[in-house]
């Protein structure tokens, strides 16, 4: 019987992540968004929006029962022990529906499945999955990508970026890098890991 494989993707801010899942996601691989569920979550969980309302107020979410994204920015941004209590709030409940949505992807015979997020590492939460992927990316490009993307200055970058792990940090932790630069084909290298990942699924409990 083959074994499902937990895969994760990490990797600082601008260094293409999202680009290499979604090669992931042509091959046939399921692919969890950890940050867009989390959004997800702090909008339809009832549980979870109560404890937000407890820690922050009221008026974390709008009249309409929306989440006020700015207001709670505001809160937790350059303010490590509030930004620290939302994590203790939203990681619970995506770690549970990640738990879920695996098994959903095991019961669906996918060899393996792939866990996208910004801070696998930081949270710790990389321990819970059979193999990590960094994803590296030269800074001037992360420089480049992230201004064009959001619109916001370089100095607004770096100041991201120096909030967020060294790739150094995250490469401590990597069973597998991927290198997104001119000279390496994103393509071949997800291609390899697909395929060793597959081998793996199968002869994991043969």
């Amino acid at each position: 019987m083959a074994k499902h494989l937990k895969i994760g993707v990490t990797g600082g801010i601008g260094s293409g992540k999202s680009t290499v899942c979604s090669i992931f996601e042509h091959l046939g691989a399921p692919i969890y968004n950890a940050d867009n569920r989390a959004k997800q979550l702090m909008q339809e969980d009832e549980d979870l929006k109560k404890k937000l309302r407890l820690a922050f107020g009221w008026d974390v979410y709008d009249k309409e029962d929306k989440l006020d994204r700015e207001y709670l920015a505001k809160i937790v941004f350059n303010n490590p022990p509030q930004l620290r209590i939302l994590n203790q709030i939203v990681h619970p409940a995506v770690f549970d529906d990640y738990a879920a949505w695996v098994k959903e992807q095991e019961e669906k015979g996918a060899p393996y499945s792939v866990k996208e997020a910004a801070l696998l590492v930081e949270a710790q939460s990389y321990k819970k999955l059979d193999k990590l992927i960094v994803v590296t990316c030269p800074i001037d490009t992360r420089l480049e990508r992230i201004m064009k993307r959001d619109n916001i200055r370089r100095e607004e970058v770096l100041k991201r970026i120096e909030n967020q792990l060294s790739d150094k940090d995250r490469l401590d932790h990597a069973d597998y890098v991927i290198k997104n630069a001119p000279s390496f084909s994103l393509i071949e290298q997800v291609l390899e890991l697909h395929k060793t990942f597959v081998n793996e699924s199968q002869v994991a409990n043969v």
